[in-house]
């Protein structure tokens, strides 16, 4: 006897892939429309090809976005993944007040919008008027982030780490919320030291959460736009010109449609490329666990 299937679920999938279709599919059909083709103005369109992309992969342009990307990113993960942890470390494990206290005071830099961390940042290391500006230029500390681009990059840096750590740490108190109190008995019997409990019971009971982590902030880090570009707009020069930056210029600064298209697509090919490598990292990280 056949079976039959009842076909209804696919009506309730149906909003949500007409949602998709129109935010995502179709623009993403219409930037690759743009990628292999030019114009010049009246709505008219000529063939090309995959001229853009040859170009923009042989820019030396890309390329030096691409690197200050790259940088930029390695910096932030150096930085906020070992200070999240720490910070996760130091906390109250027990559910009290105060722990609740904790948590919410982390998660507040969380929940301001990028563009008003922008601001709140432009403002504060600015020399005239901003805390941190005044306060360096007080003490004869020679800085200025509109003209100086090491300034430059330690400010976005100084703003990235302040607003993003708790995600970091609030990932890691959860995967340490996690752990049993069994283990910490056993290594207290052993007399285990503070950095053995860490290396062989917090830190391998935190890796699949340090994944998610490490992928959360190299994706963002790596397509991070509205804050360095409210703080420097990209400068001094092309000091802080991300690759999300230099394609805004080049799409909407000199209206390079083609080439900014083809940009795009290349652009969200390596952030696809590296989501794949994090993810077939997770993976075969939870089959190491479970065997």
């Amino acid at each position: 006897m056949k079976k039959t299937v009842n076909q209804k679920a696919w009506f309730m999938v149906l909003p949500v892939l007409l949602l998709v279709a129109f935010s995502a599919v179709i623009p993403l059909m219409t930037v690759v429309n743009y990628s292999v083709q030019d114009t010049f103005g009246n709505n008219e369109f000529f063939w090309v090809g995959l001229e853009w992309f040859e170009e923009i992969i042989q820019s030396e342009r890309m390329h030096d976005a691409l690197i200050r990307q790259i940088l930029f990113s390695s910096i932030i993960l150096i930085i906020e993944i070992p200070l999240g942890i720490f910070i996760a470390l130091h906390m109250p494990k027990k559910n009290s007040l105060w722990t609740s206290l904790c948590l919410v005071l982390i998660a507040l830099p969380l929940l301001i919008p990028w563009n008003v961390v922008g601001t709140i940042w432009q403002i504060f290391s600015r020399i005239d008027i901003g805390l941190l500006g005044y306060s360096l230029d007080a003490i004869g500390v020679d800085y200025n982030y509109t003209q100086n681009a090491v300034d430059a990059w330690i400010t976005i840096i100084i703003m990235d780490v302040w607003h993003w750590t708790s995600l970091v740490v609030l990932l890691c108190y959860a995967g340490l919320q996690s752990i049993p109190d069994a283990y910490y008995q056993a290594a207290k019997i052993d007399q285990a030291s503070r950095w053995n409990t860490f290396r062989y019971i917090e830190l391998p009971k935190m890796k699949g959460v340090l994944l998610i982590a490490i992928l959360l902030r190299f994706m963002d880090s790596f397509m991070i736009y509205t804050e360095p570009f409210v703080v420097t707009g990209g400068g001094p020069g092309n000091a802080t010109t991300f690759l999300s930056i230099d394609l805004v210029k080049m799409a909407i600064g000199q209206f390079d449609l083609g080439p900014a298209a083809a940009f795009s697509l290349i652009y969200f090919l390596v952030i696809l490329l590296i989501s794949w490598v994090f993810y077939t990292a997770m993976i075969h990280t939870d089959e190491e666990n479970q065997s």
